[in-house]
């Protein structure tokens, strides 16, 4: 009882930002949810090719490993004017396919409070919430999948 109190007061310190979201497209996720399982931070916005690159892989890993060791959490941050408006974000990850969770981060609050500077960027955390990895930019299917594979072999 000790190991999972101390794993979801962990997680909650690390996904701060994610919990201080107030815009969500799906469920927000909760500290529950999110401790003792890999964490993968999907930053990126629709209209950004690249982003759309990376989405296939995404969710190849989900199917792969399922929400019981892999959670994917999107955070969408605008770049043009079009990528404010949440019925264009809604429609185009409902054409894209994405069915995870995704904060909307008109404000940057979260690009912010993990230090991004790219599109798409994504953020791996441990079963313990620790950052373990950013990579930035497309094209990077083996290197993803590598570290996810690596951080749900380490229980």
């Amino acid at each position: 009882m000790k190991l999972v109190l101390a794993a979801v007061l962990l997680a909650q310190s690390a996904f701060a930002p994610l919990f201080n979201a107030t815009h969500w497209i799906g469920s927000q996720p909760t500290a529950k949810q999110l401790a003792g399982k890999v964490v993968l931070v999907d930053v990126f916005t629709y209209s950004c090719i690249n982003c759309k690159h990376v989405v296939p892989e995404l969710q190849r890993l989900r199917r792969q490993y399922g929400d019981n060791d892999l959670v994917i959490v999107g955070v969408h941050t605008p770049e043009l004017q079009s990528d404010y408006v949440r019925s264009n974000v809604e429609q185009n990850l409902a054409f894209q396919g994405i069915t995870w969770p995704v904060a909307i981060d008109n404000d940057e609050k979260l690009w912010n409070a993990y230090g991004v500077n790219a599109w798409p960027t994504q953020l791996f955390f441990d079963r313990n919430g620790r950052l373990r990895k950013t990579i930035v930019g497309d094209s990077q299917d083996d290197d993803v999948s590598a570290t996810v594979r690596a951080l749900v072999g380490n229980r």
